[in-house]
């Protein structure tokens, strides 16, 4: 029989280390989201969308989904086509995110009161 030799790691009688926690992918948080919707800005406006007060609602998922309803300062605003794709593309880019889906809603319709403070000093609405 050979002989084997075994290096101790732990000293003798202290208890085994427990395994790590599997890593499993973490589900954005709702402030994360919120800073990859600032990023979206209006191109007639210079503040971002969530500062504008464009964004009603943001759902988070455990699998990862995120469903986002925004609305628009206007029905015909020239930006209706690009600014939720623009949403949806910064939120699907969030680590953790399995899928992103924005939805134009028009009720309660947008108006000035739904700016942040920081918006109406920007935009000098005061």
């Amino acid at each position: 029989m050979s002989e084997e030799s075994h290096i101790l790691t732990r000293p003798l009688g202290a208890p085994a280390e427990p395994p790590a926690p599997e890593v499993q992918p973490g589900v954005p948080d709702e402030d994360s989201v919120i800073s990859a919707i600032a990023t979206v800005y209006d191109p007639e406006i210079p503040v971002n969308i969530y500062e504008l007060g464009l964004i009603y609602a943001i759902d988070l998922h455990d699998d990862g989904r995120v469903d986002i309803e925004m609305t628009l300062t206007a029905p015909n605003c020239p930006s209706a086509q690009e600014l939720p794709e623009q949403v949806r593309e910064a939120v699907a880019a969030l680590p953790g995110v399995s899928k992103a889906t924005v939805q134009i809603v028009w009720d309660p319709p947008w108006d000035m009161s739904r700016m942040s403070d920081d918006a109406r000093l920007a935009l000098n609405m005061f």
